[in-house]
């Protein structure tokens, strides 16, 4: 299982929020390039990069700021936020980004989806962001009635190979992840699914790891200091 230090990216910031709420902002440092060569230095091998304004939908010069990531360090990226349409696909990758997240274009726009999984393989993810099992999107401004579970299917059958599951109701808490939520997706699908929201605790990693997870996102704990990232990365190892 592989370990990603989150670096979530508002107004040029390395911020965390909690549970979404833009209005719940701690900002851990003005400058995320040093953010991420501090995590490739302790040993990261991917790094997680979320464009909060364009999760928003305001205006963002954080690509600017990603495209300076990309080039101080030399392990590979994935973002999202904010990535709707296939202009915004392509300079995603034009920046140098490895993998590209489509979160709400993915379920409002599923000729989009399918397009962007036969243009671009392996390096497209889907972001499955739930609260109380239903799918959010815009930001996780907006609910859905559309159950986690059937879109995670839904995803699979579209050819896309990894799923980035996130649990809104447990992002930034720091009282661990919702397990029997993840498990639901994990069990669903026979694709990856990297697993986000409220990682906190070392047990974390390895009962992620144990039901199957491929990836977990690490971000408020590993910036607080509740979780150290070597120690991280090794209980990953099985």
């Amino acid at each position: 299982m592989i370990i990603l230090p989150a670096i979530d990216l508002r107004h040029g910031k390395c911020v965390n929020l909690i549970q979404g709420h833009a209005d719940e902002e701690t900002i851990f440092s003005d400058y995320p390039v040093d953010v991420a060569k501090q995590w490739e230095q302790q040993g990261a091998e991917y790094l997680h990069l979320v464009d909060l304004d364009g999760a928003f939908q305001e205006p963002s010069q954080n690509l600017k700021i990603v495209k300076e990531i990309i080039d101080s360090i030399s392990i590979p990226t994935q973002l999202g936020g904010g990535i709707r349409d296939i202009h915004q696909l392509n300079q995603v990758f034009e920046v140098g980004v490895s993998r590209a997240i489509i979160g709400t274009a993915a379920l409002k726009n599923p000729d989009f989806l399918s397009f962007s999984g036969q243009e671009y393989g392996d390096q497209i993810a889907v972001g499955v962001d739930a609260e109380d099992g239903m799918v959010a999107t815009e930001g996780w401004l907006d609910v859905s009635e559309k159950p986690a579970r059937d879109f995670a299917v839904e995803i699979e059958k579209s050819g896309i190979k990894t799923i980035v599951y996130t649990d809104i109701k447990s992002d930034g808490m720091l009282k661990g992840p919702n397990l029997e939520a993840t498990r639901t997706i994990i069990n669903a699908v026979e694709i990856d699914v990297i697993a986000s929201g409220g990682i906190t605790f070392p047990d974390n990693i390895t009962a992620l790891r144990d039901i199957g997870a491929s990836g977990a996102i690490i971000g408020r704990a590993l910036y607080t200091g509740a979780l150290s990232l070597s120690y991280v990365i090794s209980a990953a190892i099985p």
